[in-house]
């Protein structure tokens, strides 16, 4: 894993200037989940373009943990950047959405992917009222393992940290000051109560992202064995999520007629 986090931190400045100055734009806009992920994100574009041109969207919903929203105002309020609160119950009631309507039982697929997708419209119209870009939150572990919704958390204008694994997300947040409370709490997307990511991906980022850096180093699955103390059922499960969520991180198919 790379360590070299002010070498790290200059690229991803430059790059976030870069895309801002080329769209012509007036900033970027985030949605601060009171994770880890956007609010290294947020912190790196106050570094690039400046508090004033960084606004962040904080979306909860009946069913958040109200820790999240408490991080989302905490990490703005230590960034000192412009936020709001936009609460989306209503919006997933309006859907007839499970768990939001009493006639209708919460599905982890269609209501659980919901929420991402209401959340990235939500950040496009601000965007487009302020002509900001949107800044794009998921990392490099999770692209891998196709944890994130298509037209939702994976929908931005560029995803900062998309070249960086779990472990170092951590490590260059650390390095940057993000407060302590938000660097060691759980990893949530926050589609469900009492959701986790590690419990749902069924890994530990730790363990998971020693694997894919291995895989990166194109290592066979015998060679990643002898190096990781992992079973070979969850390392083949590992193997199936990533061919089983490639089309997430690629463009549309398009026939050729």
């Amino acid at each position: 894993m790379r360590t070299n986090y002010e070498e790290i931190t200059n690229k991803l400045v430059e790059f976030i200037k870069n895309k801002v100055n080329e769209a012509n734009a007036n900033g970027v806009v985030v949605g601060l989940s009171g994770g880890i992920d956007s609010s290294l994100v947020a912190k790196l574009c106050v570094k690039a373009i400046g508090n004033d041109k960084v606004f962040g969207i904080i979306m909860p919903e009946k069913n958040s943990n109200p820790k999240d929203k408490e991080h989302g105002e905490l990490i703005a309020k230590h960034l000192n950047i412009n936020y709001m609160v936009s609460d989306i119950t209503s919006i997933l009631e309006s859907f007839g959405a499970g768990g939001y309507i009493p006639t209708k039982q919460f599905n982890k697929v269609s209501d659980g992917n919901l929420k991402p997708r209401i959340r990235m419209c939500i950040l496009y119209y601000y965007a487009n009222e302020n002509n900001y870009l949107v800044g794009g939150t998921s990392n490099k572990s999770e692209i891998y393992m196709g944890y994130g919704t298509k037209y939702g958390d994976l929908g931005s204008d560029f995803l900062l940290i998309g070249d960086l694994f779990k472990t170092e997300v951590r490590g260059l947040s650390k390095y940057l000051g993000i407060p302590e409370e938000i660097i060691n709490k759980a990893p949530s997307a926050g589609l469900w109560e009492g959701q986790t990511d590690e419990e749902e991906l069924g890994i530990s980022y730790e363990l998971l992202d020693k694997v894919l850096y291995l895989i990166e180093q194109n290592k066979s699955k015998d060679e990643i064995l002898k190096e990781i103390n992992i079973s070979e059922d969850k390392l083949n499960n590992i193997f199936i999520k990533i061919e089983k969520n490639k089309h997430k991180s690629l463009p549309n198919p398009i026939p050729k007629v």
